[in-house]
């Protein structure tokens, strides 16, 4: 960048190859990576691993020791500039890191920041703005900042490690769903396919934003209070893709109201138009196998697939004020049946 540049004229997600949840390795790789990771507990351990990998779930978590009502919910999340704005890009990374301590049920206690920057191609002030969008939203958690790792990179990324608490007895996990529940989703999909047109447009959309922005603390607390113990929540694997955990984890088949389900304003649109992100497509490729797609269209399929970042949380059970998108049934030869 020329010393001249105007800060307000650089358009972050021009500096990376994809953006935010769309950049996940694609969920059928990333099993093939991980299968047989799982190990013993170490030497000398003396914290019970609740949740672990062996289900995929959103985070870990541990028991402490002497402490048996209180577990600690550990997690990460980071990825590349999903919006040009780098205070929004700020908010949206944080709250989507923030977001698997709230879909295990708990609460975010303390966080440090994960940055990698092109230092030799943008100005450090943009990565202050980043900074502070993602301290502001932590604040608005209730959660500390307390400073993080950076490193030189030709791609700018952004997100944080967080640590949390919960009650054991009552955590949100992918495998205690049971056929009978009511599968709940509290925010709207579309996300990606926004994302992927304002970063080959430049068109904002302030819908999408608000959407990524917003905590699903009172979502989380809302499932709690109404005895929910199955959730998780809706980000790069998209919303078929995250429901196909839950149901291959909880051993029930999960059948979907297509016409029930939210969208963010303008995302037909954005499927219609071609708008649709490589990781969106993989993350249709995945479920295929698994999936009972009857008379569903295809821009239809794709937007059930679509790669949300900082999306909702899709619940089993009924959560006041979120749309009720279809039921858990006994399992069968399909993980997902779409009506």
């Amino acid at each position: 960048m020329t010393p001249t540049t105007r800060q307000e004229d650089v358009r972050l997600t021009q500096f990376a190859h994809g953006g935010g949840c769309a950049c996940k390795i694609p969920p059928g790789e990333l099993e093939e990576v991980v299968s047989g990771l799982t190990a013993a507990p170490p030497a000398g351990a003396d914290s019970p691993l609740l949740v672990g990998l062996d289900t995929g779930d959103d985070a870990a978590v541990v028991t402490l020791p002497g402490q048996e009502g209180t577990a600690v919910v550990s997690t990460a999340d980071f990825f590349t500039p999903v919006v040009d704005d780098p205070y929004d890009w700020g908010r949206i990374a944080a709250a989507n890191a923030l977001s698997d301590v709230y879909a295990m049920g708990g609460r975010p206690v303390v966080a440090v920041n994960l940055l990698a920057w092109p230092r030799d191609r943008l100005p450090f002030a943009l990565a202050r703005e980043v900074l502070r969008g993602g301290l502001d939203v932590a604040a608005e958690a209730g959660c500390h900042v307390g400073g993080g790792h950076s490193v030189d990179d030709p791609e700018p990324k952004y997100g944080m490690a967080v640590t949390g608490v919960a009650d054991p007895a009552r955590l949100l996990r992918n495998d205690t769903g049971r056929a009978g529940l009511p599968l709940s989703l509290t925010k709207p999909l579309g996300l990606g396919v926004l994302n992927n047109r304002h970063k080959a447009t430049g068109e904002r959309f302030e819908q999408a934003i608000a959407t990524m922005t917003a905590l699903n603390r009172e979502a989380s607390a809302a499932a709690l209070a109404a005895g929910v113990t199955c959730a998780t929540d809706v980000t790069g694997f998209g919303l078929l893709g995250h429901l196909h955990k839950l149901a291959r984890a909880s051993g029930v088949t999960a059948v979907i109201d297509t016409t029930a389900v939210p969208y963010v304003e303008g995302a037909r649109e954005a499927v219609r138009d071609g708008y649709v992100s490589g990781g969106t497509r993989r993350n249709l490729e995945w479920v295929a196998p698994y999936t009972d797609f009857g008379g569903t269209d295809a821009d239809t399929r794709l937007l059930l697939a679509d790669a949300q970042t900082s999306g909702g949380l899709l619940v089993a059970g009924e959560v006041p004020g979120a749309p009720v998108i279809g039921e858990l049934l006994p399992g069968g030869p399909h993980s997902i049946v779409l009506k």
